[in-house]
């Protein structure tokens, strides 16, 4: 499940429909030239036998385990129906030093879970119990209210086009009482719809376990029986299952989950929107299910319904990866993967298919390891991996002419914000702090440090054709839309099917907005401070204070304010810390503290600014010194922005969805 890492982006709103079907547009001036190639021809590639693979893998993973302080890991590779590698490394128990065994080890895949309940959709529509483009209201006992007159519908879900709004209010927590049944939690999380259908990438947890209610209702099972019946027990999946808490058979097979390998063992995770991602399984089940989808659905659906799944191509960001149903793109080398990721807290994994090759490879890691270090894992796994037994014919590598790049490299610099996101509600101060930004590197090249880190090293982008760049180390792409000569919207190959980036609007753009608001801060720190010591001053020398009625009054009111404003400052940064360390803790725990600080935010603010608007208009009729009444402008200057703020990342209300 990618919960954490994309819900903490912050993750807006995009193009219509006609933009979401075109590619970048270049400009008139953009010339593409040819250059030598890229690479000598591929060597032939390795054979991808028990013995080299191995090798190869335990040349790898164990190093990369051990530098990135990961205390266990699961790797399966299929190919030709049968089952290459199947490997523990490491720990699932390090305080009992309990090795990861492959066959009953279970590791928690996250949203990689989702493939299993798409599986599970694909099967009703095979039975002609559920339509892809018909109006899901139609399934509910809930309704969907229409967005922009349009209503949703099974394949805008399986896209993750549905148009939701990012949900962590019912999302992930450690608490067994958290768990709730799909007919209760539907309608309580219901989040905002922010797109229209079929327009804009946002993925969704909520949708997705709203797919998984959908089967519930029409299939007449429990979904967790109805995977039972017809994935697991099909395919022998004798160590799996979505239920939370585990069945009592499989508790002793559970990995712990880990913070990095020093850190303690955690709780077992509950999945709220459990379709979503509560799958537990071992490597070899998770081997059978792949070698299942590579083998058209045997055992599961008819070869046609499989070939619906997995050749699907959503509209995207011109030529980068799409969504299939369900699964999503992933070229290299020249060779098309159908995959999904999944994050929870603690668990880390992967699955790809690589059709074209009939091979498949999983891996789930017991921890995100040191500054996230899973994540560099799973990627050079997989980009070595294909680079070993995946090969492609060397590429051209075309280029876009120097002076044309350092024109569209300069386009692109600034802020955006992620269609993955809260926009209505306080949850939206997240992509306040996290907005993705584009700079330049010293030689003029486009820049984005938030993806530096998935990988070994920075990434280097050089444009291949007008407004689209690939990074000569991994070959993944970045491509922008482009319209009336500005950047509309982009997104990279890794997030492109289910999430795009949006020019960041002026009044919400963090380049200014945050510095803004430290400074706004710092004005009102000094403010609060003065008070209590310019009454010390004057008390040590027995002065009188300037001030007095009505302006006396005003004065203070100001100072009494502005020390709401920094409780309430404080009491955000304890919330997003909290959130944090443990996305759980949103989800219940601390609603004491979001409501108070949705009355104390906007009490703070507009507090503020009309006591220093009435200061400053008190300190210019009594013709205060200039300085008294620098100092009310400043303050209510503060003031403005705090409501500004307060307004624009919607910090007030009583709504528990968020």
């Amino acid at each position: 499940m990618r919960f954490i890492r994309k819900a903490m982006i912050g993750l807006a709103a995009f193009a219509a429909l006609p933009l979401a079907a075109q590619g970048p547009v270049p400009a008139p001036a953009a010339k593409t030239v040819e250059a030598a190639p890229a690479a000598k021809a591929p060597a032939a590639p390795a054979a991808l036998d028990p013995k080299d693979l191995e090798a190869w893998m335990d040349g790898y993973l164990p190093y990369a385990l051990e530098r990135g302080r990961i205390p266990g890991a699961v790797v399966v590779v299929v190919r030709g129906g049968q089952v290459v590698l199947e490997k523990g490394y490491g720990f699932s128990d390090v305080a009992k030093r309990a090795p990861v065994l492959p066959e009953t080890t279970l590791f928690r895949p996250g949203s990689v879970s989702k493939l299993l309940t798409w599986t599970a959709v694909m099967q009703q529509v095979e039975a002609g119990k559920i339509d892809l483009d018909k109006d899901v209201n139609a399934y509910l006992d809930f309704k969907i209210p229409p967005y922009q007159g349009k209503p949703v519908t099974m394949r805008n879900i399986m896209t993750h086009t549905a148009g939701f709004e990012e949900s962590v209010r019912y999302l992930i927590s450690s608490d067994p009482k958290a768990v709730m049944t799909l007919k209760k939690q539907m309608p309580l999380a219901l989040p905002q719809r922010v797109f229209a259908p079929g327009t804009t990438p946002a993925y969704s947890n909520y949708a997705t376990a709203l797919a998984g209610y959908i089967v519930e209702r029409v299939s007449g099972e429990d979904f967790d029986d109805y995977v039972d019946n017809h994935i697991f027990k099909p395919l022998g999946m004798a160590h799996s299952s979505f239920r939370q808490p585990l069945p009592a058979n499989l508790v002793p097979h559970m990995s712990k989950g880990y913070p990095d390998v020093t850190g303690k063992a955690q709780p077992f995770e509950m999945v709220i929107p459990a379709p979503a991602g509560s799958l537990s399984a071992s490597g070899a089940d998770m081997a059978k299910f792949m070698i299942a989808h590579l083998n058209d659905g045997a055992g599961l659906m008819k070869p046609e319904t499989a070939e619906q799944m997995h050749d699907f191509k959503a509209p995207g960001v011109g030529p980068l990866n799409s969504m299939a149903l369900g699964f999503y793109e992933q070229w290299v080398n020249g060779h098309r993967a159908i995959a999904h990721g999944g994050d929870t807290v603690w668990f880390h994994s992967y699955l790809w298919l690589f059709p074209d090759a009939d091979t498949g490879i999983f891996i789930s890691m017991n921890s995100a390891g040191k500054e996230g270090a899973a994540g560099a894992v799973r990627s050079a796994l997989f980009h070595k991996f294909a680079d070993r037994y995946l090969p492609g014919p060397a590429e051209k590598a075309a280029q876009v002419d120097a002076k044309t790049a350092a024109q569209h490299a300069q386009m692109m610099v600034g802020n955006y914000i992620s269609s993955r996101g809260s926009f209505t509600n306080f949850m939206s101060l997240f992509g306040l702090l996290g907005q993705a930004t584009i700079g330049l590197t010293e030689d003029g090249k486009i820049t984005l440090p938030a993806l530096d880190g998935l990988g070994a090293g920075a990434r280097d982008w050089v444009e291949v054709e007008p407004f689209v760049w690939r990074d000569t180390g991994t070959g993944e792409r970045l491509a922008a839309e482009v319209k009336d000569g500005r950047v509309v919207r982009w997104s990279i190959d890794a997030g492109s099917p289910f999430m795009v980036f949006e020019p960041a609007p002026a009044g919400v753009n963090a380049a200014w907005l945050n510095p803004a608001l430290i400074l706004a801060f710092g004005i009102i720190l000094l403010a609060a401070l003065a008070w209590p010591v310019r009454a010390l001053v004057r008390r040590s020398f027995k002065a009188e204070f300037a001030l007095q009625g009505k302006s006396l009054r005003a004065y203070r009111l100001t100072r009494v304010f502005a020390w709401l404003a920094i409780g309430a400052l404080v009491g955000w940064f304890a919330l997003i810390a909290a959130f944090s360390a443990d996305i759980g803790s949103i989800g219940g725990p601390l609603d004491w503290l979001i409501n108070l600080l949705r009355i104390l935010t906007p009490l703070a603010a507009f507090g503020l600014l009309i006591t220093a608007g009435w200061h400053l208009w008190l300190s210019i009729k009594g013709k205060q010194k200039w300085t008294m009444k620098l100092g009310a402008v400043l303050l209510a200057l503060a003031g403005l922005l705090l409501v500004w703020v307060t307004l624009a990342f919607h910090l007030y209300g009583f709504g528990m969805v968020y």
